[in-house]
């Protein structure tokens, strides 16, 4: 990832990183009005794409009517919400309204610094390209999020969970890429690491991307609302490993479309993830950490155990909705830790 110049005065590192961190927690608020959009099945509330028009929301009974005989004609509201009333339907509509919002806010904020930064001699040319990335992978983000949703108009109730899984991992991956620029920025950012008590940073990369794939096996679990079934721990159904793993064929689609195989693999990884960061915690701490590493190592500890916490609260309660959303946040938080802790160990040239 790209680091930033490092004659840049104090001051310019103070105010970019402020924006980054302003960034980042725009991003993690939307990834977690996301799930809720899904959680409350909001997601296909609006049947159009409409970048531009779609900023403002119906006014009037008329457009509230004609955007909710949209909905009527496809499959989810026909087999799933027939009986849903117009105030109803105003509900759900909220959430997907506020969603679409929300990325286009982050879309601005995201856009207009990097041009005034530029503007203002604070980055050079060369580095602003890497700033100028984050509205455009926002805007990458917005057509896949469209793609999604385009998946569940036609032939579905629902969108499909490959799709899903490929919009929120995007999202987690744009975030991480606003977090690691933030960091770099941050003050004292660049100082000496002791050799001694840094690891190899292969294993924290490791680190980095099982918690990544443990969310996207969550994205997954969200789509196919594999959370609702086998609401047990850890058996699952009376057995350690379920009946019917391997049901479909061939069998490489069951971790991806079998909610027994989906949920089994999702809780696998999980437990993977934790004892990984608890495994780590033990080693790094047995070496002298300047104070910069130990937090973000401890912070990752503590939210490892509190996000694993909050999953198995999560599915033993039928997935409601603030919890649900709350183990969506923490794992968003728990990668974001364990990023912090790979850009402070890792090597500094």
């Amino acid at each position: 990832m790209p680091e930033p110049r490092a004659a840049d005065p104090a001051g310019n590192d103070r105010l970019i990183a402020a924006w980054l961190v302003v960034t980042a927690a725009m991003i993690l608020l939307l990834v977690v009005i996301g799930g809720i959009t899904r959680l409350t099945e909001s997601g296909l509330s609006i049947t159009e794409w409409q970048p531009i028009a779609g900023v403002l929301p119906p006014f009037g009974a008329a457009a509230w009517q004609a955007a909710f005989d949209a909905y009527r004609q496809i499959p989810q509201y026909a087999q799933i919400h027939s009986d849903m009333t117009l105030e109803a339907f105003k509900n759900i509509y909220f959430w997907e309204y506020l969603h679409r919002l929300w990325a286009r806010s982050i879309g601005l904020v995201a856009l207009v610094p990097p041009l005034a930064f530029l503007a203002a001699g604070r980055i050079g040319r060369g580095e602003f390209w890497s700033y100028f990335a984050v509205p455009v992978l926002i805007g990458v983000q917005g057509a896949l999020g469209w793609y999604m949703v385009e998946s569940g108009l036609s032939d579905r109730t629902s969108v499909s969970q490959y799709r899903l899984t490929a919009h929120l991992g995007l999202a987690v991956s744009i975030y991480g890429y606003v977090v690691w620029l933030a960091a770099s920025r941050w003050p004292g950012a660049r100082a000496p690491f002791p050799a001694e008590a840094r690891p190899r940073n292969r294993l924290l990369w490791g680190l980095v991307v099982l918690i990544f794939v443990t969310i996207l096996a969550g994205g997954f679990m969200a789509g196919l609302e594999a959370g609702l079934v086998y609401n047990s721990f850890p058996l699952m159904d009376g057995r350690l490993v379920p009946d019917g793993y391997f049901f479909l064929s061939p069998w490489w689609l069951n971790p991806f479309e079998n909610v027994a195989a989906v949920q089994f693999d999702h809780r696998c990884l999980a437990l993977a993830s934790l004892l990984a960061v608890v495994g780590f915690w033990m080693v790094a701490r047995r070496r002298t950490l300047p104070a910069r590493a130990r937090l973000p190592l401890d912070l990752m500890l503590l939210m490892a155990v509190v996000q694993v916490s909050l999953g198995i609260s999560t599915l033993l309660l039928g997935v409601p909705i603030a919890l649900a959303a709350a183990h969506q946040a923490g794992a968003v938080l728990l990668f974001t830790c364990a990023l912090l802790v790979l850009h402070g160990f890792r090597d500094r040239a």
